[in-house]
């Protein structure tokens, strides 16, 4: 199996996002206080674990696809790939890393998901001009047809 083509964009995502993971989770440790949500009731709680749990079936979901589909070189297009062109980058910028932040009553992982998030879109148009490459018109017909491209 293609290790790089299976990780795609990731390796530069994770690197421009670690530095800013480290210095977070060291700002969130030194100044808890700064970064504390505030009122920690149930109804926050049971909505974070709630969105949390979709953002963790996500991952999985799109994991399985990764490891099932690019050994064959095929294009995915159905699950969570149906709704946007990277659901494991949004997924985690969206629905884990915030989510995971109200969980443990901070506001880092707001923060820290929309980093994710930009780098993202900075690096996952690399990764879209690979796969059009290799797909070419069947890319093509599934930009088209993916419900949220820009997300």
């Amino acid at each position: 199996m293609n290790i790089k083509l299976l990780i795609g964009s990731g390796r530069k995502i994770g690197i421009f996002f670690l530095p800013f993971l480290l210095v977070g989770v060291a700002l969130n440790i030194i100044y808890p206080e700064f970064f504390l949500v505030g009122v920690h009731n149930f109804a926050l709680l049971y909505v974070s674990l709630l969105i949390l749990l979709v953002g963790i079936i996500n991952w999985v979901w799109t994991i399985v696809l990764l490891l099932t589909k690019v050994p064959r070189y095929e294009l995915i297009s159905s699950g969570p790939y149906a709704l946007v062109k990277h659901p494991l980058y949004a997924g985690m910028s969206f629905l884990v890393i915030p989510w995971l932040g109200f969980v443990l009553n901070t506001w880092m992982g707001v923060i820290l998901g929309l980093v994710l998030y930009v780098g993202s879109k900075i690096y996952a148009p690399e990764e879209e001009k690979d796969l059009k490459l290799m797909f070419d018109k069947e890319w093509d017909e599934y930009s088209k047809k993916v419900r949220f491209p820009r997300i």
